[in-house]
């Protein structure tokens, strides 16, 4: 890669950062280009070039971060172990690591957003659903779920995990609960419940995995 194209890629991840950071700060309603221009320690004018609108930056945000949430799901989706162990740890992921990233997870899932953003969002809302698909057809053909259409069942497992976040996320909420462990199992035995078959034992409880670091910008 040549030398120009490296520095504009670190003035982009730079960028994201700041933008990142007004975001966990204040949230999107927050994210004004004057404001990610100061937190980046760059002119307004220079912002513009990297990000013409003030939308497309939103969407930058959505996308980079939302990606690292589908990749720690997916790995999860991927590993050895059970199905049922695998929807336990998928939903205690990402319940986890919002709580411990509260105000830049409200913005990618709740907050309202510029139209032209919020196709940016169900994108990765559908990623997502798609990582359950996976470990919904896999219980199935072990015999450990019942038999759904694994398209529905994907999309009622990310809208009960995610609903569940927001009397914790919202501005103006409690907050974190002060067991969020105990909290994350609960959001994950309701989402196992919705596919297992009746009688099946839950899987074993364990820590998840990815559970280490919040929802948070990565490099590109």
């Amino acid at each position: 890669m040549a030398t120009r194209e490296v520095r504009a890629l670190d003035k982009k991840t730079q960028i994201l950062r700041a933008a990142r950071s007004v975001v966990m700060d204040g949230g999107f309603q927050e994210l004004q280009m004057n404001a990610v221009a100061a937190a980046a320690g760059t002119a307004v004018g220079t912002l513009y070039r990297y990000f013409p609108s003030r939308a497309e930056l939103c969407a930058a945000i959505v996308s980079t971060v939302s990606q690292r949430e589908v990749d720690v799901l997916s790995g999860i989706a991927i590993a050895e172990g059970e199905p049922s162990q695998k929807v336990r740890d998928a939903v205690r992921a990402f319940v986890l690591r919002a709580m411990r990233g509260r105000r830049l997870a409200y913005g990618l899932i709740f907050e309202p957003i510029d139209p032209e953003v919020e196709s940016t969002r169900l994108k990765y809302r559908h990623a997502i659903a798609r990582v359950f698909e996976t470990i919904i057809k896999e219980g199935i053909a072990t015999g450990e779920f019942r038999e759904l259409d694994v398209e529905v069942a994907g999309a009622c497992l990310v809208g009960a995990f995610m609903e569940g976040l927001i009397s914790v996320l919202a501005p103006g909420a409690a907050g974190v609960p002060t067991r969020p462990d105990e909290f994350a199992d609960s959001i994950a035995d309701l989402c196992l419940a919705a596919v297992a078959k009746p009688g099946r034992m839950p899987a074993e409880q364990r820590p998840a995995v990815g559970t280490a670091e919040p929802i948070a910008l990565k490099k590109p």
